[in-house]
């Protein structure tokens, strides 16, 4: 059974792209099956954290949803240049930045209803463990609909008053939707505040877990998205804290699978 986690955020610039990424990659290291889909088709970006080159790119998710192809013709196999060798594989679905793509999504919407009946065909063809996907963030039909049908739903909140704001809001909402778990993430804390405390004041705002809590880090800001963080730094904290909500992330979606049979 493939599991679906949608990770997501109130507001943008919280790190979403880079954290599907990476969670991605440190699964595929353990001998998962992943892919990962960047319905952020209005302001795309996580091919450039896994340093894709669009010269290679001919089909994306837009050109699905724009009924320009078949989604399994959206997939692009990265486990080579991730240089994998343990049984696992990644595959990106990657949207297109050409502007009159970007501008017809915003114009027109897409159906999503599309998109969801065909994740069952795409994780058969590619026998996939884990489907992840990183949304657009923030309030939009889309992406509610997509969070539906997620096992998982992951949360992304900075500790700021905004973050905590919105947060309620998707939390009130994938409530109604009837997404089968949620999960929370802090991410960009500095380091002056106790990360314990963050995690505590974050799980008795929302009443969710807390799987894991990301430091503001000089190292990843310098990376700049140029590439995988936790390849690059095996060894490094914030590699260690991702591989933790990795395993404990799949182990939720476990658990929803078993609730729905």
């Amino acid at each position: 059974m493939t599991a679906i986690v949608s990770i997501h955020s109130y507001r943008g610039g919280t790190g979403k792209s880079n954290i599907t990424a990476n969670l991605a990659y440190l699964a595929a290291l353990q001998g998962k099956r992943v892919a990962v889909l960047d319905t952020d088709l209005q302001s795309p970006g996580v091919h450039v954290v896994f340093g894709m080159e669009k010269e290679r790119i001919t089909h994306t998710l837009t050109d699905f949803v724009q009924n320009k192809c078949e989604l399994e013709e959206c997939a692009y196999q990265m486990s080579s240049a991730l240089e994998l060798d343990g049984g696992g594989a990644v595959w990106l679905l990657p949207s297109s930045m050409r502007i009159e793509d970007i501008m017809r999504v915003i114009d027109e919407g897409y159906d999503v209803g599309k998109l969801n009946m065909q994740f069952a065909a795409l994780n058969e063809a590619l026998g996939l463990d884990l489907l992840l996907i990183d949304t657009h963030p923030g309030l939009n039909r889309e992406t509610m609909l997509t969070t539906a049908i997620s096992n998982v739903l992951v949360l992304l909140i900075r500790p700021d008053k905004q973050d905590f704001h919105g947060t309620a809001v998707m939390v009130e909402l994938a409530g109604r939707l009837g997404v089968p778990n949620i999960a929370m993430i802090a991410n960009k804390v500095v380091s002056r505040i106790d990360h314990a405390d963050v995690k505590k004041k974050i799980a008795d705002a929302f009443g969710y877990e807390v799987v894991g809590v990301l430091p503001l880090d000089e190292d990843m800001a310098n990376l700049g998205s140029r590439g995988l963080f936790c390849k690059l730094n095996p060894d490094h904290p914030i590699t260690h804290e991702l591989r933790s909500i990795a395993a404990r992330l799949m182990a939720l979606a476990s658990e929803s699978d078993g609730d729905g049979e």
